[in-house]
């Protein structure tokens, strides 16, 4: 049973390993089927080459245990079911700790626009989450990190759809998509633009490099919404 979403998420998950944003085990893809109310996520500590469909982990939307599956479900899993749960619209999470982006995690500091490549991208800048008290980390910590994404995002009036990725304050970045491969998409652009943030920032005076907001919009809107022109219909 669920055999098209096992596959979709054990093939994004290789893919997020061979573009080098999660080595060794340090990473995770999941996606929803709303219709079902169930997730798919990889197992645990599995590395990427032994992966296969059969292995990926089918978690229940309505009360987070395993459906389907002989292994134990990444220990992320309970970010992945907070954010499914909150954000209806969501419907693929990828966790990574991809080194630029995480960079800026560890900084506590979100990933300004400074250009074209990241309006593309975001509408916003990447924003970061506040950390998590030594409560949080000890009562539920992967649970408690969705619950702060989910708050910050609220707190900001922030939508996924816009703002496809976000980094949790000194922990590393979680993208975004409209399946598993776009949200793997989404996590390869994320570290791109963090690179190019971080060359910016030593290259001039990070506050004169800020995209104006009439290029951030033109970017932005002509790859997404109604009116989008680019690319083929």
């Amino acid at each position: 049973m669920y055999s098209k979403l096992k596959a979709e998420v054990c093939s994004a998950n290789k893919e997020l390993h061979s573009l080098g944003l999660a080595p060794f085990t340090w990473g995770n893809v999941s996606a929803v089927d709303r219709e079902n109310n169930v997730f798919a996520i990889k197992p645990s500590g599995v590395p990427y080459d032994d992966l296969t469909p059969d292995n990926m982990v089918v978690i229940s939307l309505a009360d987070g245990s395993v459906v389907e599956g002989d292994y134990n479900p990444s220990s992320d899993t309970p970010t992945h079911y907070i954010l499914y749960k909150e954000f209806p619209q969501l419907n693929a999470v990828v966790h990574t700790h991809s080194i630029n982006a995480s960079s800026f995690a560890q900084s506590g500091r979100a990933i300004p626009s400074y250009g074209t490549t990241h309006a593309d991208f975001s509408h916003t800048e990447v924003p970061c989450t506040r950390a998590l008290t030594a409560e949080e980390v000890k009562n539920d910590y992967e649970l408690n990190t969705g619950v702060v994404i989910v708050e910050h995002f609220k707190k900001k009036k922030l939508d996924v759809s816009s703002t496809p990725a976000v980094l949790v304050r000194s922990h590393a970045p979680f993208a975004f998509g409209k399946n598993a491969h776009d949200a793997v998409h989404n996590a390869a652009v994320l570290e791109i633009v963090a690179e190019m943030a971080i060359k910016t920032e030593l290259l001039s005076d990070k506050y004169e490099a800020q995209i104006p907001q009439y290029l951030s919009d033109k970017h932005y809107f002509r790859k997404h919404g109604k009116d989008a022109y680019y690319g083929q219909k």
